[in-house]
């Protein structure tokens, strides 16, 4: 049956590989859980249906993913998309969370337009080689700086605004021995080294009594507060134009990029053959409406499916456990819990790593290539944006083309998409 709906032999694993790598994306994901209630319940939504429907939507897109597109990639409400519904369009502009999930809902549509109509891919096809290399890079470097934070490492400063952490600390030292034993073992070629990591040191933190247990199985709460709560026509009444136009922007280039960064990682994807892209594009465009139905803000795909990738997911059949893990999620809260940040930091980590190689693929030697693919690449992380990263790599790629006078070889996409980014900082900067 696998076979039948994956092809697993075409793509050179099989199941026990792909159930390895949907559990290590799981895992490295799995904070949304926690995460997405806590900031969403300060627009007052209900905590206890937010966790509920962020599991849900997770399933949803996931799931979509896995059949339509046959990918490993798994799907839950971004983070930043997150803050950005709560923190701005509800606490700053005043809007309710209703008319705000209204906004995500229209948001979705017209995401789903753009890719049913091929518009979407036809942006996608724009995108030069060289920013490509440097999406896939800056997505590295995000996970990186990510990562360090999870585990310490990376810290606040007054002075510096960000330095080293107390490394003597619990959280630290599990991770970079988390990483140690990550590395070693996938240089040993050791399946499921990922997965090893993270369990190892999990278990580890538990039994020297710097993991809590949490206990196993809890009922999920009711989703009624959140399901079909949304308010369109308060939407529409708003005024909230630009703040759905900053959510297709980061939806078209925040999912975009993180699927091209995985997908090219597991070799899904050439220069020349975007495989079942388009597939995948519909599987995120579809998630978002059903998210915002669910009663979440606009679910997306994880960038975190980079460790499940370099555990050997290759199909539909990680995305698949990806969704079933967060359906067990919702009967076994307190135990999906448990798996601290620090222990999946490594994980990140050591994928981070394995991104930067894309760098080799920027053409150096040409500076109209290689400076916006470097702007791309940093500024990802130092915004903690890939949506800022691609927005930077864009404007600067065209700019710079036209004062070389290479206008020639921008692709009407390009410059569309740098026009609209521009159109964003000028009138909309937050």
């Amino acid at each position: 049956m696998f076979e039948r709906f994956f092809k697993l032999n075409e793509h050179g694993t099989n199941v026990k590989t792909e159930v390895m790598a949907g559990i290590t994306t799981f895992l490295t994901m799995s904070y949304i859980i926690i995460v997405n209630p806590n900031i969403l319940a300060t627009t007052g939504m209900d905590h206890g249906a937010i966790f509920v429907a962020t599991c849900l939507a997770a399933i949803v897109g996931t799931l979509i993913m896995a059949f339509v597109a046959n990918w490993p990639i798994g799907m839950a409400p971004g983070m930043g998309l997150n803050a950005f519904f709560a923190f701005t369009v509800v606490a700053s502009l005043g809007a309710t969370w209703q008319v705000a999930l209204g906004a995500v809902f229209i948001s979705g549509i017209i995401f789903l337009i753009l890719t049913a109509t091929g518009i979407r891919g036809w942006i996608i096809a724009g995108i030069p080689r060289s920013l490509r290399a440097a999406i896939a890079a800056g997505i590295g470097l995000f996970l990186a700086i990510i990562a360090m934070m999870n585990a310490g490492i990376v810290v606040e400063h007054p002075a510096t605004k960000i330095g080293i952490g107390d490394l003597t600390q619990p959280a630290a030292i599990f991770a970079i021995l988390g990483f140690f034993i990550i590395t070693a073992l996938d240089a040993l070629k050791v399946r499921g080294a990922i997965l090893i990591g993270i369990l190892a040191i999990t278990a580890l933190a538990t039994l020297t009594g710097h993991n809590d247990y949490l206990g196993i199985f809890s009922l999920p709460p009711s989703i009624a507060p959140t399901f079909l709560q949304l308010d369109i026509v308060g939407a529409l009444h708003m005024g909230l134009a630009h703040v759905i136009l900053v959510l297709v922007l980061v939806e078209v280039f925040d999912a975009t990029g993180t699927m091209l960064g995985v997908a090219k990682r597991a070799k899904l994807i050439t220069d020349t053959d975007t495989g079942r892209l388009g597939r995948a594009l519909f599987a995120d465009s579809t998630a978002i409406v059903a998210g915002s139905l669910i009663g979440t803000s606009s679910t997306t795909a994880y960038v975190e499916s980079a460790s499940g990738v370099q555990a050997g997911g290759r199909t539909g059949l990680t995305a698949l456990t990806i969704a079933a893990c967060f359906l067990l999620a919702l009967l076994f809260a307190p135990l999906a819990k448990m798996v601290p940040a620090y222990a999946t930091a490594p994980a990140l980590l050591y994928v981070a790593g394995l991104m930067l190689r894309e760098v080799a693929e920027i053409d150096w030697d040409d500076m109209t290539e290689a400076a916006p693919a470097a702007i791309t690449a940093i500024t990802m992380p130092f915004t903690y944006s890939i949506a800022n990263g691609l927005a930077f790599g864009f404007i600067s790629y065209v700019v710079i083309k036209l004062l070389t006078g290479q206008f020639r070889s921008i692709h009407p996409a390009t410059a569309i998409v740098a026009i609209l980014f521009i159109i964003k900082y000028a009138f909309y900067p937050d």
